[in-house]
């Protein structure tokens, strides 16, 4: 018998920068503003495919 989740609920704790890190150490680190927007489209494009899916899903029943 399949288990169906009706709720899934996520927390995420983001820390902050360690204030003992070097400044320029983290601005090394940063992603390229291209790199972020590629990031953002491919999230924008799974989440999409994802909510299709689940569209899909309700629409068979």
């Amino acid at each position: 018998m399949p288990i169906e989740i009706k709720e899934l609920h996520i927390k995420v704790a983001v820390a902050p920068p360690k204030s003992d890190q070097p400044a320029a150490s983290t601005e090394e680190a940063k992603p390229s503003p291209c790199d972020e927007k590629n990031d953002r489209q491919q999230l924008v494009s799974d989440c999409v495919e994802q909510v299709m899916q689940i569209l899909k899903e309700k629409s068979e029943r």
